[in-house]
């Protein structure tokens, strides 16, 4: 019996059968009993150098040592920490850009949603409470993010967190603009969008829609928010997925591959417009966290992006784009796969067909549980899609090992 409680795990069918994952190197990572596996999903999508780089070790390490940590309440701040924010902020996608650190991805969405409602109520637009949110979308565990997603069973059992959120379907802009008319636009605060749904299952927008939804937001004069906690530095061959689709986003989230994982970091990247207001003077944003700006997970970015950019991992995976997909493509065949979404960046999905899935609703997570048997790390999203987002630096030939290992693993349930 183990004192740890994994999370979002059935703990009685855990406890005692964890696979307990003890190092790792390049795309692979490995067991405690040797065994090797690639990882197609680079943990939870951020291991995005991939593992062992002793150049992010050595970093931190003498952040460590110099100074672990300092808090940058009020005028205090680290070097790292004021380096990291201009780092992010001359690749933002919306040039001069503030940056306010947090530790992840949750506290990220949380922050981006408190600004916009602060933002409005400071610029005399109390009323502007609104936010709309899509099906399919997960924005972390927060009590914002919980509110904002678009998946019930994330929201189930907690009663009534953030009020004042539409969901819509995750495809419509139609439904966006319908939304702001029944509702009032001088109501709304903003949507809140993934560029690529992640967790929802790797859905990829509809031609014309994120442009379409951003326009119909700034119509109405709320905000956009673009959560990148899943597509930025480097995911989908662009610092952010705003980059690539011209999305000058009011507000962007982010984390996970701010480090590659190896410290945690989030953060929010608001636009000029938007943090102008609080930087005129007289004014407190009352928010932040003990770890706002932590000095190491700082230095542990820095060296992060000195690799990305020093590999030049962004065209790489501009160029691995089309290989992930032509790679994937024969497992469309499979009898248990109705579809491949792939086509922007090192992400993707193996679609398991859906009436399968009603008929044996086990079925994805025997599929994953055999995979990994096979030699990949892959997990089961929202849909019954079997998540593929490995490490930037994989190669075309171990795109190939991947395939098989799904090939092979869905081959063993298929009986």
């Amino acid at each position: 019996m183990s004192a740890f409680w994994h999370p979002f795990a059935d703990m009685g069918a855990v406890d005692g059968h964890e696979v307990i994952i003890d190092r790792g190197e390049g795309i692979y990572v490995f067991d405690e009993q040797g065994r090797r596996y690639l990882d197609a999903t680079a943990s939870l999508w951020y291991c995005n150098v991939g593992y062992g780089r002793k150049e992010i070790v050595t970093a931190a390490a003498a952040q460590m040592e110099k100074l672990h940590a300092y808090h940058t309440f009020g005028d205090f701040a680290t070097r790292s920490a004021i380096e990291v924010a201009e780092k992010i902020a001359s690749v933002a996608p919306v040039p001069a850009s503030k940056v306010f650190l947090t530790s992840g991805g949750s506290d990220s969405v949380d922050s981006a949603a408190k600004l916009a409602r602060r933002y409005f109520h400071l610029t005399g637009q109390p009323d502007r409470t609104v936010f709309i949110a899509r099906e399919w979308g997960y924005h972390g565990t927060h009590a914002f993010g919980t509110s904002l997603a678009g998946m019930a069973p994330n929201k189930e059992g907690y009663g009534d967190l953030i009020g004042d959120v539409v969901v819509v379907p995750w495809d419509s802009v139609e439904a966006v603009e319908k939304v702001i008319e029944q509702i009032g636009p001088e109501r709304v605060a903003g949507i809140i969008c993934e560029p690529v749904v992640g967790a929802g299952g790797v859905r990829f927008p509809p031609a014309g829609y994120l442009t379409g939804v951003r326009d119909a937001i700034r119509a109405a004069g709320a905000l956009f928010i673009a959560d990148e906690v899943v597509t930025g530095f480097g995911r989908v061959g662009a610092w952010f997925a705003s980059n690539r689709f011209d999305l000058e986003p009011d507000l962007l989230t982010f984390a996970k591959g701010a480090t590659s994982g190896y410290l945690p970091l989030g953060g929010v990247i608001a636009a000029p417009w938007i943090a102008e207001p609080f930087w005129e003077g007289g004014v407190m944003w009352r928010h932040g966290y003990t770890y706002s700006g932590h000095s190491t997970a700082a230095a542990a970015a820095l060296a992060n992006f000195e690799i990305l950019e020093r590999e030049d991992i962004l065209a790489h995976v501009l160029q691995l784009e089309s290989a992930l997909a032509a790679a994937l493509a024969p497992l469309a065949h499979h009898p248990l796969v109705t579809e491949i979404r792939s086509g922007l960046g090192l992400l993707a999905a193996v679609q398991i067909d859906p009436e399968a899935i009603d008929a044996d609703p086990g079925l994805p997570a025997r599929a994953f549980r055999a995979i990994r048997e096979a030699g990949a790390i892959t997990r089961a999203v929202g849909g019954g899609g079997l998540q593929v987002s490995p490490p930037l630096i994989i190669t075309s030939e171990q795109l190939n090992e991947m395939v098989s290992a799904f090939s092979t693993g869905l081959d063993a349930v298929n009986v």
